[in-house]
């Protein structure tokens, strides 16, 4: 009894012994490949774009307000009409304005005539007081008539000018080529000197862009300011409906300083607008060309993994075995995207199943993305 018991115990000793180092074993064996699609690494011809949302302003922009009070007795223009430097567009009545401008031309007259009579006694008082025919005291009172006469005259003057001054801006004219909105009044409208708001007007050709950059950009801004040899088609607009404007732009002003909260710095594009296509207030896109034109590096977006601002691909080793590799990234095309470095051609990158991937990990390619 006790010899088979001890045979028993024995044997169960070292079939779990057999068990466990069988366990051991398996543990030990390495993890199953995983599987993934590859992408082999090619050049393309591309063109790189970025866009920047942007609103179009006139180069010139003016309120049309009144100068002086009255009535508004005519409207010259029609409501977003093209008019000339110096063309009428609103007069307010200048009945008032005219005699005023009468009454001061009159005042300056007697002004002067009184001068002219007061400076002939004087001269004749002088005559006399060279021949000692004629008290000191009288030609001291005939000088100072004629200084009061002269300083009569030169406030008529100043009233006179006054008064046309009135009168020229009775009748209100465009300062400088352009378009003229919808009139904000009437004929007979009571207006007062700056109120109210007659109209605007704005230049048509050439018409201005205006956009923001990050401050990390004001370098690659500022050489493209400098330049004189830029592509003709370094600024381009993309309208609403994705339709492309038809004239190129060129960069003309960056702001003097970057805003203290914002980060940021605004820029000016100029364009032609022969055909009055721009209108100010505008929003558009504005599309600037990068740095990557031409053969570039380009892979599908979706093999690029982010770390802490970082960006990542899994590069295919020679042993099936996958590296992670930090690229820089360029211009998004689609569903691809630049590689400015990081990646040469020819090299095999993981395309699909990178969640499940680290470095070192083995692969097994299911289908070759080209």
């Amino acid at each position: 009894m006790n010899i088979s018991y001890k045979l028993i115990a024995f044997s169960a000793l070292i079939y779990a012994g057999f068990s466990c180092g069988q366990k051991e074993q398996a543990g030990q064996q390495a993890p199953a490949a995983v599987a993934v699609t590859t992408y082999t690494v090619v050049n393309k011809s591309v063109t790189g774009i970025d866009e920047y949302p942007s609103s179009i302003v006139p180069l010139n922009e003016v309120e049309i307000r009144p100068q002086i009070g009255g009535y508004i007795t005519n409207i010259y223009v029609k409501d977003g009409q093209e008019v000339k430097k110096g063309q009428r567009l609103y007069e307010i009545d200048r009945s008032k304005y005219a005699a005023s401008q009468q009454q001061a031309k009159a005042m300056v007259e007697s002004a002067e005539a009184n001068l002219a009579r007061l400076s002939k006694d004087f001269d004749r008082y002088k005559r006399l007081d060279e021949q000692d025919a004629i008290a000191k005291q009288q030609l001291d009172h005939a000088e100072s008539a004629v200084l009061d006469a002269k300083a009569q005259l030169s406030s008529a003057k100043a009233q006179l000018e006054s008064a046309n001054t009135d009168y020229q801006y009775s009748v209100l004219t465009a300062p400088f080529d352009g378009t003229v909105g919808i009139s904000q009044v009437r004929l007979g409208a009571q207006v007062s000197p700056g109120q109210p708001l007659l109209n605007t007007l704005s230049s048509n050709d050439p018409m201005s862009l205006n956009f923001v950059i990050n401050e990390r950009e004001i370098p690659r801004f500022n050489k493209l300011l400098r330049a004189e040899d830029n592509p003709d088609s370094l600024f381009r607009i993309r309208f609403s409906d994705n339709s492309i404007y038809p004239f190129n732009g060129t960069l003309t002003t960056m702001d003097r300083a970057v805003g203290r909260q914002s980060g940021t710095i605004a820029l000016r594009v100029q364009f032609p607008n022969p055909n009055n296509e721009l209108i100010a207030g505008m929003t558009v896109n504005l599309m600037v060309l990068n740095q990557d034109l031409g053969e570039q590096v380009v892979i599908p977006y979706r093999a690029v993994t982010e770390q802490m601002g970082e960006y990542f691909v899994y590069v295919v080793q020679d042993d099936n075995s996958v590296k992670q590799q930090n690229v820089l990234l360029g211009t998004q095309i689609g569903d691809k995207i630049v590689v400015r470095s990081g990646l040469s051609e020819g090299a095999k990158i993981v395309d699909t199943g990178i969640q499940k991937l680290r470095d070192g990990v083995q692969i097994t390619e299911q289908t070759t993305v080209q």
